[in-house]
């Protein structure tokens, strides 16, 4: 296998670039600033699946019309702690934002605010949105389902999106809780990138077309299908698949988006789902304020005794013993931020597509 070149670039340029080619498709400046931030943080955290790696996708669907540069954002339906959102087909990047806001404030208000959102698309990583409450001492909730790229359990097609959850606990001198994960074995975007350094992906992540395991990404694209979280059933697939059909209901179901098979895909290339039963994807955003339940410091305070007692677990043989979450996604961050993104070429290339095709200067 031959070594994949990378180049580092600082989070600043990759964060101007993508709000310059917001700006450029008619994005207003203030959204496609918001956008571009979330695209920023994958990239610090080191989730390369979700950054400027998808700007290209976001590129294509706006280009093509797939995406309205300029939604009227609107709440449909209303309680003093609930919304149902509908994003008029806006950026996911923006939308989701504007929908965890109103969340966050309404558990400002309430105790605990919950929204569903439809007519929406790709809102990038789930723990943008959790990070956001945390810097407002709430727990914070973030789904998201997608397009088809899971079988469930037992099945040999794709019927299920990845559809992450991500939730938060704010520390008091210990760093946050920050559990971000999807409910399939793996993301999407990590076959994606395995697929570009031309590297195998381990088993039980994803089956052929054929419905038999393996482990090239290619096959997996070609027709093929992520498997649950667990991936078989005696390796507790069960739960992944459970945990997808939640999301689907709490995104799709409860907001009138597309569910399962239907929702529409976020990349040109993928198929089109011959009907729909709703409107655009779905998300659901969830806040939680903590002085609603329990004194804040006292939370914040076991929840610096809980995140010791895991630490001081005597460590599994050739390992350094248990991580938090959110400890490999800070310890990323902490580079990047000085020493730059590491960008495959493959990727470097699609950005200096953008660039030919906008005029926006980049490499």
């Amino acid at each position: 296998m031959s070594e994949v070149k990378t180049v580092k670039y600082s989070f600043e340029k990759l964060r101007d670039f993508s709000q310059r080619t917001f700006e450029h498709f008619g994005v207003p400046s203030i959204d496609a600033k918001l956008a571009s931030e979330v695209l920023s943080m994958s990239d610090l955290r080191g989730i390369d699946s979700h950054g400027v790696a998808r700007l290209h996708t976001y590129f294509d669907m706006l280009d093509n019309g797939r995406i309205n540069p300029k939604p009227n954002i609107k709440i449909i339906r209303e309680s003093l702690s609930t919304a149902t959102v509908d994003g008029d087909n806006g950026l996911g990047l923006v939308v989701g934002p504007r929908a965890n806001d109103i969340a966050m404030n309404k558990a400002t208000e309430a105790g605990t605010g919950w929204v569903s959102v439809s007519n929406t698309n790709h809102y990038g990583i789930a723990a943008y949105y959790v990070i956001k409450a945390l810097e407002k001492d709430l727990i914070g909730w973030s789904m998201t389902n997608t397009t088809k790229l899971v079988s469930p359990l037992w099945g040999a097609e794709r019927m299920l999106g990845t559809n992450p959850i991500s939730i938060a606990f704010p520390g008091n001198e210990e760093p946050p809780i920050i559990i971000d994960l999807a409910t399939c074995a793996a993301a999407y975007g990590k076959i994606e990138i395995a697929n570009r350094r031309s590297e195998e992906i381990p088993e039980g992540w994803a089956i052929d077309s054929k419905g038999n395991q393996t482990t090239k990404p290619k096959e997996m694209i070609d027709g093929g299908a992520l498997l649950p979280l667990g991936s078989e059933r005696d390796k507790g697939g069960h739960k992944g698949y459970g945990l997808a059909i939640m999301v689907d209901f709490l995104c799709a179901v409860l907001s009138g988006a597309n569910w399962g098979p239907f929702t529409p895909p976020f990349a040109l290339r993928q198929e089109i789902p011959k009907k729909s039963v709703g409107k655009g994807i779905g998300h659901f955003f969830g806040a939680m304020r903590i002085d609603a339940f329990i004194d804040l410091d006292d939370f914040k305070n076991q929840t610096d005794d809980y995140i010791r007692t895991m630490r001081s677990t005597k460590p599994a043989p050739k390992t350094d013993g248990p991580l938090i979450p959110g400890d490999p996604e800070r310890e990323a961050e902490k580079i990047r931020s000085k020493e730059g993104i590491p960008l495959v070429e493959p990727v470097i290339e699609e950005l200096n597509d953008i660039s030919a095709k906008t005029g926006i200067p980049f490499d």
